[in-house]
């Protein structure tokens, strides 16, 4: 899985098709998109229009809320294939950890795992308690665990219990929506290494090996945000960056699904 890729969250039909075009043709391989979404249908599209071997690219979609249960996300899985035109997907999630049915959903996803319909599966916005839930039903350990991480959301005790668990992190709103780039601390690095926010941003979860996925349908962000994996930040200044923690998130904290 590449750890720089395209979210298409709040993306719609002629946009998230557009965008997806643009991104595979700046050299993005990483896809991130979901049932809730509702552009499955763009997304495939413009997979096929961009004249790339399937194998190159890395197609990820999730299980939607209201498809939890054994049954459901077997048939919900079979409808976002469909829809995305495509054999198989790369990686499958689940996509909110929706108290009644995720443990049925989870042994629905590894069905389709042994089954060899999708190359990977995962979970998303999963604390340690939820993943310590899952531990005592799950055959098969979580490929993926999507989460909001940004240095203001620093889940430094998360990130480190993944890596113990071989299960790799992966980063949505990494770049806060921008809300977070007049942070001072932040200007400082920006003028350091002559970069935007958004880059120094995208590039300190590189340095943590976290795979992210800003969501832009600009081209220009597109490019700007796939430029961040062209620097490095020194370790010092991912130290600096870590101390940026205030608990800030901009989507539900999943300790409301316990």
């Amino acid at each position: 899985m590449p750890l720089l890729g395209l979210g298409v969250y709040d993306m719609y039909k002629a946009e998230a098709e557009q965008a997806v075009e643009d991104a595979l043709a700046i050299g993005y391989r990483l896809i991130d998109t979901a049932s809730m979404y509702e552009n499955e249908v763009e997304i495939g599209n413009a997979i096929k229009n961009a004249g790339l071997d399937r194998k190159e690219i890395f197609l990820t979609t999730k299980l939607n809320n209201t498809d939890h249960g054994y049954e459901a996300a077997l048939k919900a899985f079979d409808d976002s294939l469909k829809k995305l035109g495509q054999d198989y997907v790369d990686l499958y999630l689940i996509h909110w950890p929706i108290k009644e049915g995720r443990a049925a959903s989870w042994k629905g996803l590894e069905k389709l795992y042994a089954e060899k319909r999708v190359k990977a599966i995962g979970v998303a916005n999963y604390n340690i308690t939820l993943l310590e839930e899952l531990k005592l039903t799950a055959n098969i350990v979580p490929a993926v665990n999507q989460i909001e991480f940004s240095p203001w959301l620093y889940q430094e005790d998360l990130l480190a219990y993944c890596k113990a668990a071989g299960i790799q992190v992966q980063s949505y709103s990494p770049i806060t929506r921008g809300l977070k780039f007049s942070d001072e601390r932040l200007v400082l690095i920006c003028n350091k290494y002559n970069r935007t926010p958004a880059q120094i941003v995208l590039n300190w979860h590189l340095q943590h090996g976290i795979s992210t996925i800003p969501k832009s349908s600009k081209k220009e962000r597109l490019v700007e945000n796939f430029d961040a994996t062209s620097f490095t930040l020194s370790n010092e200044d991912v130290k600096i960056m870590n101390g940026f923690n205030e608990n800030f998130r901009i989507c539900d904290d999943p300790q409301t699904y316990l």
